[in-house]
């Protein structure tokens, strides 16, 4: 797929409710830094459908400068988006330790590196 062009400015770019298509992933995007929201995404069974999966790949392209530069927390969100790639991590963040221990690390200003 084609990384999206962020500039909404534009006239000819089409709207859905007022909003680029640009402007709904990176709002979408950033509140994939939420542990909470993470795990209401597992209470749904986001994560058990393939294309919401190819979607969350898609929106790897976040972590490229050009897009990167308009996220307000760009090293729990991008952090996030990396271990939403992970099976495991999409199973285990049902768990409200991982949750728990997501929150106390995001506000350390990071979330972890990796899985224990």
């Amino acid at each position: 797929m084609a990384t999206p062009n962020p500039a909404h400015e534009s006239a000819d770019v089409p709207r859905t409710g007022g909003y680029t298509r640009f402007e709904l992933e990176l709002e979408f995007v950033q509140c994939l830094a939420n542990p909470d929201y993470l795990n209401f995404l597992a209470t749904q069974k986001m994560y058990e459908k393939p294309e919401f999966v190819a979607y969350l790949g898609y929106l790897q392209y976040f972590k490229e400068s050009k897009y990167a530069k308009f996220l307000h927390h760009p090293g729990p969100t991008l952090r996030a988006l990396e271990l939403l790639q992970q099976e495991r991590f999409r199973r285990e963040i049902l768990h409200p330790g991982l949750r728990d221990r997501l929150t106390v690390d995001g506000q350390r200003s990071a979330m972890p590196g990796q899985l224990d």
